[in-house]
């Protein structure tokens, strides 16, 4: 959904247990007392650690709503992102959590099927063009779609690449998520939902200098 004013934020969130608004990462958003998560000025991710005490806060009965900010909320690790689904699955009443991220597609797809998502008109990142060459583009839709045997041989020719294999690998697996999750919002196809986690695993495990076409099959089948 979209909306066009920040200053519609404290409504919008007032409506859920969980929001997510995909917003610029300087944008202020209007919450009454909210606490605020956000990664260290020396780190570079949220960390469990954080998102326990935060839902330590979320204890007891509220009279009146409590906000909860996770900024830049892509940063937050799996564990982090683990912790903070189970507190989802039992929402409180008037405590509500906002995500804010430029990249929303970055998000757990399992806590983005759990909250309402609102993007920012003017800086919509699921109608953006996918600026990219036709081949990768292709092989991306082919990864989305493709099962057994058909997927194998699909891993096996990206694999085969000789110059900066892992660099190209990675961007086919970029833009697959990408269109995987425009592809979900527009039609709420769960499939897409269901793709996504395979495609974000790989996407780490050949960052993280794995195997490649390992990673491709081990990961995706």
């Amino acid at each position: 959904m979209f909306f066009d004013n920040l200053g519609d934020a404290l409504g919008l969130s007032k409506n859920s247990g969980c929001t997510i608004f995909a917003v610029p990462n300087n944008a202020e958003l209007p919450l009454k007392n909210a606490i605020i998560v956000e990664h260290a000025k020396n780190k570079t991710s949220i960390s469990i650690e954080q998102i326990r005490e935060a839902i330590g806060y979320v204890s007891g009965k509220q009279k009146t709503d409590q906000f909860i900010l996770i900024k830049e909320a892509e940063r937050m690790t799996e564990q982090a992102s683990n912790a903070f689904l189970k507190n989802l699955e039992e929402p409180k009443e008037n405590y509500h959590f906002v995500l804010q991220t430029e990249t929303p597609y970055n998000i757990l797809p399992t806590i983005l099927s759990r909250a309402n998502l609102y993007i920012l008109r003017e800086n919509d990142p699921l109608n953006s063009a996918i600026d990219v060459a036709p081949e990768i583009k292709e092989l991306a839709k082919k990864m989305i779609i493709s099962q057994g045997k058909d997927y194998v041989e699909l891993a096996e020719a990206i694999s085969k690449k000789k110059d900066g294999a892992r660099e190209y690998t990675l961007n086919i697996l970029g833009i697959a998520i990408e269109m995987c999750y425009k592809s979900y919002f527009k039609t709420k196809n769960q499939q897409f939902l269901k793709k996504l986690p395979k495609l974000l695993k790989t996407y780490d495990s050949i960052t993280a200098n794995g195997h490649i076409k390992l990673h491709l099959v081990a990961d995706m089948l």
